[in-house]
């Protein structure tokens, strides 16, 4: 059930989020829904009770596959999944798996008993600030190590993988982010030492209702009265309903391929998020800066202000797939192998200094939010002329303040 929304708020933003509609950064997506990876296959989810993880699991049990298993750490993710499955009656044989993927026992007893024939592998840990300081250890556990038992289970295995990755794994500014990119590594380097194995990366941008996302929480800030807090009025992000990116997940997974892939998905113009606000704002029917204010609250560690969805090195072309673009990597990930076995054994040893030295070991391109911050120091005129334009144009300005604890991810 859905709570009522204040007088005078809109009630599309009153929807939950995935019937509320995104921004409009593309054209909207005529790409159906492929059942080609999947049909009459024996299918495992990883991280089935994420927000990515639990779209993959509805979509899937819809194209008929042979069996579906649900694995998630979480309890209360995996039993809220699994009782929508449960009231959609679309899929009979399926199961629910209490186990986490850094737990590689667990893992190989697993895929003995389900004898998966592809693998989604949605299970991350993704909340940037949170991941900046000593939780990096578990940042590095789970997004590297059990990326690396899976991707070996399934080379083992002869079993098709696909791989959920982010655009924060591009020259990242944060400790999640140089995570991602080492799974990322290490998942070509293994896919290149068997090429037999079908594994698939897929890459895509921020996800429109995804835990941390940035929309239920301004909302919830506009229920209240405001402010609406945005972290700099020049920072964008790559916007897309979680429906479209793993439908468009599900195609890459259909597209005939040899051994290793890159895909990235398009996701049109990056949004300006202080646009996304002024916009929720006035669609609740109210007046900016004036009955609700915007307090632009500063950049958080690990965050930057513009996310890229690919190298420069990564020559993107076409794909049989609207909206799917296949990458050529011009990179060779087996230099890294080593040191991301340090990085695994520092991480056991929760040691965080060692692990930030191996990341970055790992990961050269690297940029803290400090030094990103320091080489756009000198555009911060032309900003705030900007930013006094759009002050002027409400009749007030907006303040200046310090999140006491915003809780949810702009990132």
């Amino acid at each position: 059930m859905t709570s009522p929304c204040l007088p005078g708020l809109d009630p599309v933003f009153a929807l939950p989020v995935s019937q509320a509609p995104r921004p409009a950064s593309r054209s909207p997506l005529r790409q159906t829904i492929s059942s080609d990876g999947v049909r009459g296959r024996r299918v495992l989810v990883t991280g089935a009770g994420g927000s990515i993880g639990s779209e993959l699991v509805k979509q899937i049990s819809r194209l008929g596959p042979k069996s579906l298993c649900l694995v998630d750490s979480c309890e209360f993710n995996l039993y809220q999944i699994s009782y929508a499955i449960d009231l959609d009656r679309t899929i009979k044989n399926w199961s629910a798996c209490i186990a986490d993927v850094r737990d590689e026992a667990a893992m190989l007893h697993l895929f003995m008993r389900e004898s998966p024939e592809i693998v989604f592998h949605a299970a991350a840990l993704k909340h940037v600030p949170l991941l900046e300081k000593h939780n990096v250890v578990e940042a590095v556990l789970t997004n590297v190590l059990g990326t690396k038992i899976i991707m070996d289970l399934c080379a083992a295995s002869h079993v098709d993988l696909v791989v959920i990755s982010t655009d924060k794994a591009v020259n990242p500014s944060s400790q999640m982010g140089m995570t991602k990119r080492v799974a990322e590594i290490y998942v070509h380097d293994c896919a290149l030492r068997h090429p037999e194995t079908r594994v698939s990366l897929v890459r895509f941008g921020n996800v429109l209702g995804s835990s941390g996302s940035v929309v239920p929480l301004f909302r919830k800030q506009i229920e209240m009265g405001g402010p609406v807090t945005v972290t700099h009025p020049d920072m964008t992000r790559y916007l897309m309903t979680i429906e479209d990116a793993v439908r468009l997940t599900l195609a890459a997974a259909s597209i005939p391929q040899n051994s290793y892939a890159l895909y990235v998905l398009e996701m049109g113009n990056p949004v300006r998020i202080f646009d996304l606000a002024i916009e929720m704002i006035q669609k609740a029917g109210k007046q900016p800066f004036v009955d609700i204010d915007v307090a632009f609250v500063g950049i958080r560690p690990g965050e930057k202000l513009h996310e890229e969805l690919h190298y420069e090195w990564e020559h993107l072309t076409q794909t049989s797939a609207e909206g799917v673009r296949a990458g050529i990597p011009l990179f060779d990930p087996r230099p890294k192998l080593r040191h991301i076995f340090e990085l695994i054994t520092a991480a056991q040893a929760r040691d965080c200094e060692w692990v930030r030295r191996a990341l970055i070991q790992i990961v050269p391109e690297y940029r803290s939010t400090s030094e990103l911050q320091d080489r756009v120091v000198h555009s911060d005129a032309a900003t705030a002329k900007r930013r006094q334009k759009q002050q002027h144009a409400h009749g007030t300005r907006p303040r200046l303040q310090r999140p006491a604890q915003v809780g949810m991810s702009v990132s």
